[in-house]
């Protein structure tokens, strides 16, 4: 599996409801999307009262099956309508090393994303070690998903939670930790087509 993130940095008194109607308008396009395990599409206000935040962002998060699905979605019409209104992205991917994934997944309403830098020489399977118990420490702490993976280009480690409960602020305060809201998830259809190639920015 693949994960993969690209944020926009919007201005201090950006209309954030821009945000909020494409995410409603644009985020049931990707349900059902092929080899997408769930996208996350996340934004974070300046002076919400539950999530910390020192910028105002839209930052879609993916877990991929098969990098096939993220070549798909980066050459469809929905990246390319994203890149168009918001500028031309970085898009970070990360090999994912473990994703715990609970039934209620699609109750998830905030997030949160950490990135911690891995220093040269490091002892990567120790790292892939103590990043896997993490992952498996919050799913019983109350994630209902928890991703682990690693950037073998950058050297980073992301480990990614989505929660249905606003994560404690001690926890979203801390370094290198961007907590965000959760306006849709799209997640694999049970059964069906897939849905058309369509603008699902």
């Amino acid at each position: 599996m693949i994960a993969m993130q690209y944020s926009f940095v919007l201005p201090a008194d950006y209309d954030m409801t821009i945000i909020d109607r494409r995410i409603r308008d644009k985020g049931p396009l990707l349900d059902g999307f092929p080899r997408l395990r769930f996208k996350a599409y996340l934004s974070a206000r300046k002076h919400d009262s539950d999530v910390t935040t020192a910028d105002n962002l839209y930052a879609p998060f993916y877990l991929w099956d098969q990098p096939e699905g993220l070549d798909a979605f980066l050459t469809s019409p929905g990246f390319a309508a994203v890149s168009r209104d918001f500028g031309w992205p970085s898009v970070r991917t990360w090999v994912v090393w473990h994703a715990e994934l609970q039934p209620n997944l699609g109750e998830a309403r905030f997030a949160t994303r950490e990135i911690v830098p891995i220093l040269p020489h490091s002892d990567l399977a120790s790292l892939r070690t103590d990043a896997v118990t993490d992952a498996q420490t919050a799913v019983h702490g109350g994630a209902l998903a928890a991703v682990a993976a690693f950037d073998p280009t950058g050297w980073t480690v992301v480990k990614f939670r989505l929660w249905q409960v606003p994560p404690e602020r001690q926890d979203q305060g801390a370094k290198d930790v961007q907590a965000y809201r959760v306006g849709h998830l799209s997640l694999p259809r049970d059964e069906g087509p897939s849905p058309p190639d369509r603008d699902r920015s």
